[in-house]
């Protein structure tokens, strides 16, 4: 692809959550450390919101990889579990044998014997629960029962729930009202700052391996936060675009219109910036008509003057 063309070991702009592209945002960074705290001190539900494409799961990817050893973690990327089969889950990751027949109060009381023996180990465990927003009530309802695994200390089992903003609506129904009692800490994961725009590029294209000057000019990385609105899925889409457009033209840097043909093409721009980018569009293509007449305008001048001067020299007309 473009790799070569702009001196890179990788794609800088992948969407695979890679903790090597962990942007340090202040937002981002303060989630994090919260995180790291409340686990700690054995802390039981926190939660962790966020609009799409903010970073959860790249946040719960890097998480997961400052833990300790003393952690033990369960990562649960798809939501959709009924209650039996959440028990199922976490029975697996911490090392419980069971059978899919087994009954249900069996296998929760294996699963805490297991959990107090693992806490006497000084092991604790963290069940980490993606797209939260749509697990299933049951399982919600569930997933609170587990919490109920403590000893006179501590929790046994810490939960962290990580969600688009329609989880919060879940746990205001009336029915979960006990769940939302026990959430400790609930933090909001924000977008990147128009001031910290220029910094996530960058480090993003260095952990990739550039090594040159800024790679997108002023006026392309102001038109770029206009269509992401900060949100660094959409960031990471359109500037890959922008680069693949520029690399097309054989440039060296990214400019304006290379970011306003990326977000023309990203139905999920912000509408400001995609108003903005067909403005832009709109400008160069009057633009170009108008250096076009003049220059046709020249051309014929010339003409007109270079045939004046013959009929002058020649005496005609006089």
């Amino acid at each position: 692809m473009y790799q070569q063309h702009f001196g890179l070991r990788e794609l800088p702009f992948s969407l695979t959550p890679d903790t090597q592209f962990f942007f340090d945002n202040q937002s981002h960074r303060e989630v994090l450390n919260t995180l790291l705290l409340a686990l700690r001190h054995s802390e039981g539900f926190i939660k962790i919101v966020g609009e799409v494409g903010t970073g959860k799961t790249l946040l719960s990817r890097k998480l997961l990889a400052s833990l300790g050893p003393e952690f033990v973690t369960a990562y649960i990327p798809n939501p959709y579990l009924t209650p039996d089969e959440l028990k199922w889950f976490l029975a697996e990751e911490i090392g419980v044998t069971y059978s899919r027949d087994t009954p249900s109060y069996e296998l929760l009381t294996d699963i805490y014997r297991q959990l107090v023996a693992m806490a006497k180990r000084k092991r604790r465990v963290v069940l980490i629960v993606d797209e939260a927003q749509a697990m299933p009530r049951e399982t919600i309802e569930a997933l609170r029962l587990l919490t109920n695994l403590e000893t006179e200390k501590s929790k046994l089992l810490q939960v962290i729930l990580l969600g688009q903003p329609e989880l919060d609506d879940l746990l205001n129904r009336p029915d979960l009202r006990q769940l939302k009692q026990r959430i400790v800490f609930a933090e909001y994961l924000d977008t990147v700052r128009r001031s910290s725009l220029p910094a996530y590029i960058q480090f993003r294209l260095s952990s990739a391996g550039y090594q040159g000057p800024p790679l997108f000019t002023r006026s392309a990385l102001n038109l770029l936060y206009r269509a992401s609105g900060g949100v660094p899925r959409l960031i990471n889409i359109i500037a890959h675009k922008a680069m693949l457009a520029t690399y097309g033209l054989g440039r060296e840097r990214v400019g304006r219109r290379q970011v306003a043909r990326a977000a023309l093409d990203t139905a999920e721009s912000r509408s400001l910036g995609r108003w903005l980018a067909r403005y832009d569009y709109w400008l160069w293509g009057f633009t170009g008509a108008v250096t076009a007449l003049a220059l046709m305008g020249l051309i014929a001048w010339s003409g007109v003057g270079q045939g004046m001067g013959l009929k002058i020299a020649s005496g005609v007309g006089l």
